[in-house]
């Protein structure tokens, strides 16, 4: 199965999509992705052009991307909180001439103005409107699921953003192995609330809606009373979302708000412990955490909604291989003891778009390495400890901030917290410890401390501890670490 053919498993006269258009159904859906279609093949879009998508969420983002990849062209999702310079980084090294967005874009000329030139701009509301262009013809029969349908850029935390190649049968067989263990059905409404350039919404809210025969109901911008609004009035049964968002909705939503839901699922980042208990007691709902990064297309493991296990992001999916190994190494480590976390299966990236080197480092031996520190338990269900490049190295001791960041979460009055690594003259490394305070609240620094060294070993306490007003986020609501490490450089 190719990408765009999962539109064909929803029934004409069921609803595909609630959105601002209001409602579509699967052969509505189907006909708003023929006229995008035309309308592309009309701008010159073949086989293996990129066609970048800028734009909020919206039904015709899904059909922009079904029509683009039905061309067997190549889908470049573009994160619409990006500056014009890094817009136009993406869209030069992806050799991108073509652009569906919902507002004009100026791009900027600091990279070579020269290449925008040649930029085609289309509207995405407009690409679904009625047409009168002709078909364009069918794909060749050389075409086949190892073919390239989307280059997902990294965010770029360690230089320059990197275009992770995504085959169709990467994508599709990861919402087929997914499917196996969350079981969507026709008669499930997901909302999608996370935006959809990024490949955890893309695959776990769209296409594994779209795989069951499901509907999908769109927010084109996160809020917390939108998405309670929505999810009562539509009855939506499953929420795809970030533990940011878990935390803020538990506060505010009533459990009559969220009486047709039959489970959340989250991934983006680990779930602290407290939020998910405090979310999982109010509603008694299940959350159900998974683990993935846009290299694996995104998921590798998720818990199964029948059996989930707090603080685990669950068993490997069908098909999905994975190894614990010590980095050092490369050798399997012990069973229940932490190491490098390996992935192999079909959902595995074919490469990093123009990176040779980038591309052999990470699939090094034929397995992608992740870059995570992980364990495994002896029922196999995984547990995500810390990301290697957060890791503190403190006089050869290694820390890991989030069993800092799960206590200090636990702390009365703290709302969230960060923990990162910090030059230390004496010990190598240190921790500093950002966090910000529950409305109306207080944290008292001095028992915050000696509250950690009842709980800690005193060479994991962080050196230093600062108060701040709001938490800087990446789009997909993960703290932004890589923020966290500047303002403390700024402030030295």
């Amino acid at each position: 199965m190719l990408v765009h053919e999962i539109l064909r498993r929803g029934k004409d006269n069921d609803d595909a999509v609630y959105s601002q258009l209001g409602a579509l159904t699967y052969r509505g859906l189907r006909v708003a992705t023929e006229n995008c279609r035309r309308r592309l093949y009309a701008m010159g879009v073949r086989r293996h052009s990129t066609v970048g998508i800028y734009s909020h969420n919206r039904a015709e983002y899904i059909a922009a991307y079904m029509a683009i990849a039905s061309l067997g062209a190549v889908v470049v999702p573009i994160n619409f909180q990006l500056s014009m310079r890094e817009t136009a980084f993406i869209l030069k090294n992806a050799d991108s001439h073509f652009l569906l967005t919902d507002k004009p874009l100026t791009l900027d000329a600091a990279i070579n103005s020269q290449y925008y030139e040649d930029v085609q701009q289309l509207d995405i509301g407009a690409c679904i409107e009625p047409t009168t262009l002709p078909p364009p013809p069918e794909l060749p029969k050389d075409f086949g699921a190892d073919e390239p349908v989307a280059l997902i850029y990294t965010s770029g935390t360690t230089g320059e953003p990197k275009g992770a190649i995504l085959s169709h049968k990467n994508i599709v067989m990861n919402t087929i192995d997914l499917q196996q263990v969350v079981h969507y059905t026709s008669s499930d409404n997901v909302l999608c609330v996370l935006p959809m350039y990024h490949c955890f919404a893309w695959t776990c809210a769209v296409m594994a809606g779209l795989y069951a025969g499901g509907t999908l109901s769109i927010l084109d911008s996160f809020t917390p009373k939108k998405t309670i609004d929505i999810t009562r009035a539509l009855g939506v049964t499953i929420i795809v979302m970030v533990p940011s968002i878990c935390s803020l909705i538990t506060k505010l939503a009533s459990t009559e708000d969220f009486k047709t839901l039959r489970f959340v699922m989250l991934g983006g980042t680990t779930l602290p412990e407290a939020i998910g208990s405090a979310f999982t007691t109010k509603f008694n709902i299940p959350i159900i955490e998974g683990y993935g990064l846009s290299e694996a297309s995104p998921v590798v493991t998720m818990n199964p909604p029948e059996a989930p296990r707090a603080t685990s992001v669950g068993p490997a999916l069908p098909d999905v291989k994975v190894r614990i190994v010590d980095p050092e190494t490369g050798l399997d480590v012990p069973q229940g003891e932490v190491g490098e976390l390996l992935v192999q299966g079909p959902n595995v990236m074919h490469g990093y778009w123009k990176r040779d080197d980038a591309t052999a480092e990470t699939l090094a031996d034929g397995w992608l390495h992740t870059g995570d520190v992980a364990r495994c338990g002896k029922d196999g269900y995984y547990y995500i400890v810390d990301r290697i490049k957060d890791m503190i190295i403190s006089m050869g001791e290694n820390i890991y901030p989030r069993e800092i960041e799960e206590l200090i979460y636990q702390f009365p009055g703290v709302r969230e917290v960060a923990v990162i690594p910090i030059e230390d003259k004496l010990r190598g490394q240190a921790g500093c410890c950002y966090y910000t305070v529950q409305p109306d609240a207080e944290v008292d620094l001095r028992a915050l401390k000696k509250y950690l060294q009842q709980n800690l070993a005193l060479f994991k306490i962080p050196r230093e501890f600062h108060e701040i007003e709001e938490m800087p986020k990446t789009a997909t609501g993960k703290i932004a670490k890589k923020e966290l490490k500047k303002l403390n450089k700024d402030s030295m």
